[in-house]
């Protein structure tokens, strides 16, 4: 079966009974022209029952914009890639802008052959997407048109960017504790320098500190992000004839390996230990038993800060404040509770 040619303005025109310039002043929306509202009406409808798109190449041409923004995530590998884009397409529209998504597998560099095919699209401007907080190597050709960093920065410091308040979120992680009169608190980390591992024990040992209690640094064991670190570290620490009432840990995957050293120990949660998580990972915060206290990375709005950010910046304003930095809120559930006797 032959595709069906597409519409074009001559055929409303045709069927409106009006002239094609009419019909492109009113598809157009140019307000500066007299045209009675019933032959609008006319050709909007004609427009509608033709089933008439507009044509998106030969508009972007006219306006020299495309209306598109790119963005270039590590969408395969990982779960927050989604929420990323969520906040991101939403802010989009809510923009007139449409999101050009491509993926990128590097955990180092955001690959330059993804980023050259949303180019060859024409988008207006490009977001660099990481699902983990770091510096990233910029390919030169990100330089082409505006762009903006989520959740990374680059090496050079040139470039926009949105990130994680890392430091504010360790601290909604220590005064919990400190509210539920926790002193004798234990961590246990993310990789070594990485800036969620720097960022979120500082401001924990700040918060802890400002309240009268520090932060024992035996009670400070280093993980590697996964839960069997959180196990195994969790162990060390509860094994202790002085173990901690209370532990924090550098994100949820390491709290479910310590979930478990807990319940191997015969440890209750939160009657015998307190635990707080970071990144609200929904698939494992919510559904560990008990629900997981824990730190919100905020991805979503991370994306439309990005979004909000490139817009004024494709539409030539200047950017006050080139790195913005997202507050990462407390998700209270059932994993902290009052110190036992």
């Amino acid at each position: 079966m032959a595709r069906k040619r597409p519409a074009t303005m001559a055929d409303i025109a045709h069927a409106a009974g009006v002239s094609r310039t009419t019909v492109s002043f009113v598809l157009n929306d140019r307000t500066d022209v007299m045209i009675p509202e019933a032959t609008r009406d006319r050709v909007h409808r004609a427009a509608a029952d033709l089933g008439y798109r507009r044509n998106a190449a030969a508009q972007a041409l006219a306006k020299q914009s495309s209306g598109l923004f790119g963005l270039v995530t590590e969408i395969v590998t990982s779960p927050f890639a989604v929420d990323i884009i969520r906040g991101a397409q939403q802010h989009a529209w809510e923009q007139d802008r449409f999101l050009l998504i491509a993926p990128s597998e590097d955990e180092q560099a955001l690959e330059p052959a993804a980023i050259e095919k949303l180019l060859e699209q024409r988008v207006d401007g490009l977001i660099l997407a990481a699902t983990w907080h770091r510096a990233i190597r910029v390919p030169e050709i990100v330089k082409d048109v505006p762009c903006v960093l989520v959740n990374c920065y680059d090496e050079e410091g040139v470039l926009p960017s949105v990130v994680p308040d890392e430091v504010a979120g360790g601290r909604r992680a220590a005064r919990a504790f400190i509210e539920a009169g926790h002193t004798r608190i234990g961590h246990i980390t993310l990789a070594e320098g990485i800036p969620a591992q720097v960022g979120r024990l500082a401001g924990f040992r700040t918060e802890l500190a400002e309240a009268g209690i520090v932060l024992d640094d035996d009670l400070v064991r280093a993980g590697d992000a996964t839960a069997e670190s959180g196990y195994t570290e969790g162990r060390a620490l509860l094994d202790r004839p002085d173990r901690p009432t209370a532990i924090f840990c550098g994100n949820d995957r390491i709290a479910m390996g310590l979930y478990d050293a807990a319940k191997e120990l015969g440890l209750s949660i939160p009657e015998d230990l307190s635990v707080v998580g970071f990144d609200d990972q929904e698939i494992l915060a919510a559904y560990l038993r008990p629900g997981l206290t824990t730190v919100a990375l905020p991805f979503a709005e991370m994306g439309a800060v990005g979004v909000s950010m490139l817009t004024a910046m494709t539409a030539g304003s200047t950017i006050d404040d080139t790195h913005v930095v997202i507050d990462c809120p407390l998700r209270i559930r059932s994993s902290v509770g009052p110190v036992t006797p």
